[in-house]
């Protein structure tokens, strides 16, 4: 009897440290590949519903890492280092970003992003304020924005689940971005650095 006892308490103990394993919180698609962590949770710019961002097998580790913290690596880094910041820069002039936002981010068909919003009265804002964090921004560039005076800008992330066609990489995107702040000369508050 006592030896069933111990078994009965040895399989619930058991049972209690299995329940207590950590959880990566990472759901899979239809496709079968991993969807980015809880832990970073991404919306819409468009809606405000979730973004569901596959993590590739293309994701280096900071693409990884941003998937799950929410914070880009390579901002401070490119901050620091202007040879790095360069690969940030070709990712923007080679995939149509200056088109809209201009080779030397002064806006033409889109916002400035020297400045927060870049024109008149929109110098000291963000036209979507979110983008004055680096989350903000990777939401509005992977997804795309809603119309604003007829202006659209279209999905880019080829990672993210539903889309369909060419993009950027999760870490493309990252690059794009940390380079984007290394040009910043608004007068607002440097929040991506904090």
């Amino acid at each position: 009897m006592k030896q069933f006892k111990f078994s009965l308490v040895l399989v619930v103990l058991l049972s209690a440290l299995a329940g207590c394993e950590k959880s990566d919180n990472v759901s899979t698609s239809d496709a079968g590949k991993p969807i980015s962590s809880a832990s970073c949770e991404l919306v819409s710019t468009v809606d405000n519903k979730p973004l569901a961002i596959k993590v590739s097998d293309a994701d280096t580790p900071e693409a990884k890492e941003f998937l799950s913290t929410c914070i880009n690596p390579y901002t401070k880094k490119f901050a620091t280092d202007a040879e790095a910041a360069k690969t940030g820069r070709k990712v923007f002039t080679l995939n149509g970003c200056s088109g809209c936002h201009g080779g030397k981010l002064e806006g033409i068909m889109a916002p400035a992003l020297t400045k927060a919003g870049g024109q008149g009265a929109f110098d000291t804002k963000w036209v979507y304020a979110k983008n004055a964090t680096d989350k903000g921004m990777f939401e509005t560039i992977s997804a795309g924005t809603p119309g604003l005076s007829g202006g659209v800008m279209a999905i880019w992330n080829r990672n993210l689940v539903g889309h369909v066609g060419d993009g950027l990489t999760n870490d493309e995107i990252l690059r794009a971005i940390a380079y984007i702040r290394t040009e910043y000369k608004g007068d607002g508050e440097k929040t991506w650095l904090q």
